[in-house]
This record gives C-alpha cells, sequence and structure tokens, in this order.
C-alpha cells in the first residue's frame, strides 16, 4: 500500500457527519428531482464472491516516445468555435518536462503503475549519445539525457518502463532483416543508469505497419520473421523483462480497420510472449476523420465497445498463446490525440467503467494513452492540471484493490456496478456506481454504514468535477486536497443521474478480503 492509497484514512479526512455544504445539498436535490428507480437493488458486501485478482499495477497510463523527445504530435482542439481543419491536427511540441515537481507529484499518486514510452513514432526513433539529426531509416532522434529522465522519472514516481523498439528501415541490414543493435543500446543504457525495461512488445501496432514506419510492403511474413529475431535476443540479452505482444489494434469492428490481421501476424511468428498485449480506442478523433456525436458517450452501445475488442483477442489469444495473461497497454475513448469531449467529465464514465469491465473480465493492466498529452491527456498538456477523468483515477488508486469481487448484475441497464476489496483496509469491500441515465435515479439500500465519494459536474462537457458537492481542484500549494468521504448510514442510497459513486464499507469483514491485503 503506498502513503497516496492509505490517504483517506488519515486524520482530517474520515467521513464527514450529517450537515451539508450548499454543493451537497444541491446534489442531493437533483437526485430527488428526477424519478427514482422503485425497486431498491441491495448490496451485501460481506458475502461477494471472489471473481479473480489483477496486477497491482493494473491502473497505468503512456507517455508516448515523441513526447520524450520532443516532435509533432496531435495538437489540442482550438477553443474556438472555428470548424476544425487540417491546421488542428498536428503541432510541434518541445520534450516533456519529466522532472516538473507537479508531473511528479499527480504521477506518484497513481503508483505503483507502467509507465510506457512507444506509440507510432518509437517505430522510427534512433538511439544517440546526444542530440542531432537522425540517420537514414529513421525520423527522429532520442538521447541519452532524455531517456535518463524517463528512467528518473519512473524511480521517482514508483512506475516500471515498459517500451518498444525501431523498426524502420535504418534498423535494418542489407537483407531488410531487423537488427537489435538499436534495441541493445535502449537496454544497456537503461542499466547502466540504474534502471530496468520492466516490459517490451517488439513494435508499436504492427498491424498498422503500412502508416507505422516499417519498410515498404512488410508484410505478415516479415513480422514472423523479424519477431523471431527479436524474441531470440530479448530471451538472451534481456531475460528479466517480459515480452509484450503483439500489441495489435484495429482486428474488433471499428471506424478504422487495420492493414495486417493479428491472425496473420500471430501465425507468422509462432508462440513466445510472456504477456499477450492489444490496443484499443471506441473510436478515433476528428483529427482522423471520426464524427461521433457525444449523446451516445453514455449508452451501453458505446461503453461495451470495450468488451467487443477484449473478446476479439481472447479469441486470438486462446488460440495462439493459450493461458497468457492479457495487457491493454494502450486506450483511450479516442484515437489520433482524444475526441471533443475526452478533457470533460462526459469521459470519465467510459474511463472507470473500463476498468471495472476490463478487470471482471481478468485483464491484468490497462494503460490510459496519455498521462499528459493531448486531448486525451489525465493532466492538460501546458500546466499540468488534473482534468476530471485524473481525479476519477486517483478514486480508483485509493479505493479499488487488486481482488475482484463480483457485484452481479443491476436490472437497470444504465447502472454499473463493480465491487473490489480495499487495497488498504483489511475485509473492507469498496463498491463503484456508475449512473450513466441522463434523467433517472437509482437506489442502492446498504446493510451497513458506508463511506460515500459521489463525483459530479454541472456541465457534462465540462471540466470542473465535484466530490461530494465540493469541488475539486489543487491546493494553492499545488498540493492534492483530501478526499473527503460522507457518511452513508445503512439503508436507501440515492444515485443522481450522471453520477459516479465510489462507497467504502470498512465493517464488512468479507472473507475473500480478509485472505490478503488485496493492494499487492
Amino acid at each position: 500500500m503506498t502513503n497516496q492509497a492509505a490517504a483517506h484514512r488519515r486524520p482530517g479526512t474520515r467521513p464527514r457527519p450529517a450537515g451539508r455544504t450548499a454543493g451537497a445539498i444541491a446534489l442531493l436535490a437533483a437526485a430527488t428531482a428526477f424519478a427514482a428507480q422503485a425497486d431498491d437493488i441491495a448490496i451485501s458486501p460481506a458475502g461477494l464472491k471472489t471473481l479473480g485478482t489483477i496486477n497491482a499495477r493494473f491502473q497505468s497510463y503512456n507517455i508516448e516516445m515523441v513526447e520524450v523527445t520532443g516532435g509533432r504530435f496531435w495538437k489540442p482542439y482550438p477553443r474556438t468555435a472555428r470548424a476544425f481543419d487540417e491546421r488542428d491536427r498536428y503541432s510541434a511540441r518541445p520534450p516533456i518536462d519529466l522532472a516538473n515537481a507537479r508531473l511528479r507529484l499527480l504521477a506518484a499518486a497513481l503508483s505503483p503503475a507502467y509507465l510506457r514510452v512507444s506509440g507510432t513514432w518509437a517505430n522510427a526513433t534512433f538511439f544517440a549519445e546526444a542530440p542531432g539529426a537522425p540517420p537514414p531509416g529513421f525520423n527522429t532522434v532520442l538521447s541519452r539525457a532524455q531517456w535518463r529522465g524517463v528512467v528518473e522519472f519512473a524511480r521517482a514516481v514508483d512506475a516500471e518502463i515498459v517500451t518498444s523498439f525501431a523498426i524502420s528501415p535504418g534498423s535494418r541490414d542489407d537483407h531488410g532483416m531487423w537488427k537489435p543493435d538499436q534495441a541493445q543500446q535502449l537496454v544497456d543504457t537503461t542499466r547502466a543508469l540504474g534502471g530496468r525495461i520492466a516490459a517490451a512488445e517488439f513494435m508499436n501496432e504492427p498491424t498498422l505497419a503500412a502508416t507505422g514506419g516499417a519498410p515498404a510492403g512488410y508484410d505478415a511474413a516479415a513480422y514472423g520473421r523479424d519477431f523471431k529475431v527479436f524474441r531470440e535476443w530479448m530471451r538472451r540479452a534481456a531475460p528479466e523483462t517480459l515480452i509484450l505482444g503483439p500489441g495489435s489494434v484495429g482486428d474488433a469492428p471499428s471506424p478504422s480497420g487495420a492493414g495486417l490481421t493479428t491472425r496473420d501476424l500471430l501465425a507468422a511468428s509462432g508462440p513466445g510472449v510472456d504477456r499477450f498485449s492489444y490496443h484499443h480506442y471506441n473510436t478515433i478523433s476528428p483529427r482522423c476523420g471520426g464524427h461521433d456525436d457525444p449523446a451516445q458517450a453514455l449508452s451501453e452501445q458505446w461503453l461495451a465497445r470495450t468488451d467487443a475488442t477484449l473478446r476479439t483477442y481472447q479469441a486470438l489469444r486462446d488460440t495462439f498463446e493459450p493461458g497468457k495473461p492479457i495487457w491493454l497497454t494502450e486506450t483511450a475513448d479516442a484515437a489520433c490525440g482524444g475526441g471533443l469531449w475526452d478533457r470533460t467529465f462526459l469521459d470519465t464514465f467510459r474511463y472507470l467503467d473500463q476498468l471495472g469491465r476490463l478487470a471482471k473480465a481478468g485483464v491484468q493492466v490497462v494503460m490510459h494513452n496519455t498521462l499528459a498529452a493531448s486531448d486525451y491527456g489525465l493532466l492538460d498538456e501546458t500546466t499540468f492540471g488534473p482534468r476530471p477523468s485524473y481525479w476519477a483515477a486517483l478514486l480508483w488508486r485509493r479505493l479499488m484493490g487488486t481482488i475482484v469481487l463480483d457485484a452481479g448484475k443491476p436490472a437497470a441497464r444504465d447502472l454499473h456496478l463493480y465491487a473490489h476489496c480495499h487495497p488498504a483496509t483489511t475485509g473492507a469491500v469498496s463498491l463503484l456506481a456508475i449512473n450513466t441515465s441522463r434523467g433517472t435515479s437509482r437506489t442502492l439500500s446498504l446493510p451497513d454504514s458506508a463511506e460515500r465519494y459521489t463525483l459530479h459536474a454541472a456541465q457534462l462537457q465540462g471540466t470542473i468535477v465535484q466530490l461530494n458537492g465540493k469541488r475539486l481542484t489543487l491546493t494553492p500549494e499545488g498540493q492534492l486536497p483530501r478526499l473527503e468521504a460522507r457518511a452513508a448510514p445503512p439503508g436507501a442510497v440515492m444515485l443522481a443521474p450522471t453520477t459516479i459513486t465510489f462507497l467504502v464499507f470498512p465493517n464488512a469483514a468479507n472473507p475473500a478480503c480478509l485472505s490478503r491485503r488485496s493492494g499487492s
């Protein structure tokens, strides 16, 4: 358990008494202003059965390689009302300041985590001792100093490094065969800097090789040949590093189809990964031609896209790498920098619901793209200020442990329930209740008192989020605020429309949560 994970137990963070702030009263009024579900949903936290466990670093994130090197990346949407055009697709950016105190503070609060430094740009990045122009066959340069920044950042925030390697024409011999020279330099340098690469994919998104920096005409046979070289080199040069793969995207029905299929790639490469990895986005952003309506963002069809993609890759895993744990190494609402509402409270529902669904399904790690870049970042890329989904991520980290429980399936289609053992309190159960209805309250019937944390926003597509009626923001000193619970007595608890509520039952004495610490 980290200090951050136990923060709600510190002095001053106990559940507040029945006295309510004006904001809390307004929130309760909103709940009663709509028709409530006629039948209460009874919750029995003591009797919830175990579904499985997840990795202690389940909730993780990406910092794209192009953020580390600097370069052209997805440009945040303009704040004006003018129509989106090609000027809004990319913008140049300097390297991210990984020594920034606020960035480190907020990243550490989400730890332990995996930090994945990869992305499309990594496929053609040349590693060098000093900055300079990239040699032929590469597009950009990663310097030793920049990589030192990654290693030091990971150490400071308790994150394990995950990456991938260059596969562009410059990384190949005269016959087009992939050479591990560049990868070896990165591994050796990481060790010399006192760090380690915990896991690595051969390349980023091999199903999109044609647009991802691979040589012209790159096909499944070429991937299979290269992956075998990579696997043999990894086992010899970095046996402590987990091999992830294939890291595909686009096999499930989606607005953007893949150039290569994962089935063909796996058939060509043969078995040999330690963890089966894939990528998932619900859609693509307007930068890449997407035209989605925010009205669908709370629908079951939208949220269930996570399940559809997982089923696709589970079937492929079962066929080619049976029994291997599954990692989702890159995900967000919309690819290509995020959708128009991804930096608002509206996307918080997808973010938490996705974590809940995937934990129930046994996925071991989920890496959000990104920590702090473009519109899908958990943090604003300029100020490193928390966005709504960051606050949701922080609550998940502090309240949802690694033992996953079966919360059942409520009758209401727009109520989503997920339960875990608490990460710090022995025997305690945490319940996540997401009411995606825009007009109907739901009621839970509690057998015992609980600690309540409700996220709410006056505007779904706004960036201001409230916890129990109080606006969440950093303190004047730039520190995280106390995330204060409110006491919820036994009996009926109303869940207002479009709210997210965590309920902690400290006295549940659930047998599954007594057996071992659920945050380890």
